[in-house]
């Protein structure tokens, strides 16, 4: 869907509520993140300009993160299913799961850091 033409701040204050609520998304164990998702959904159709590309990065931060954090749960998961059946064997792949599970956390670090920037780009009328 193109970006309709309007006055250039419309949908700007979603941009900066969406923003708001993915940084605040550490302190809120993620839950503010599905927040965000849905100002960032129901503000695009109203959104042109800069605000608009700030709401198609939200959406299009959310679902990469999203799509990246199941397939590290996937493979720890897969890592706690072999260390339970096959002890011996499976306990190599602990380091793996620790590893697996230092990329969750440098994920989220990456999310809320690539989200302040974009708040700090959207409040000074910055592409994201």
């Amino acid at each position: 869907m193109e970006p309709r033409a309007g006055h250039e701040s419309e949908g700007k204050p979603a941009a900066l509520i969406a923003w708001g609520l993915y940084i605040l998304s550490l302190p809120s164990a993620n839950l503010l993140v599905i927040v965000g998702l849905i100002v960032a959904y129901a503000g695009r159709s109203g959104a042109t300009g800069l605000a608009r590309a700030h709401i198609d990065a939200q959406i299009g931060l959310f679902w990469s993160v999203f799509w990246w954090t199941i397939l590290l749960w996937v493979v720890i998961g897969i890592c706690v299913v072999s260390v339970l059946a096959a002890p011996v064997t499976g306990i190599m792949l602990v380091p793996a799961a620790l590893l697996v599970g230092l990329g969750l956390l440098l994920l989220t670090v990456w999310f809320t850091i690539k989200s302040i920037i974009g708040l700090m780009n959207l409040l000074g009328d910055k592409a994201p």
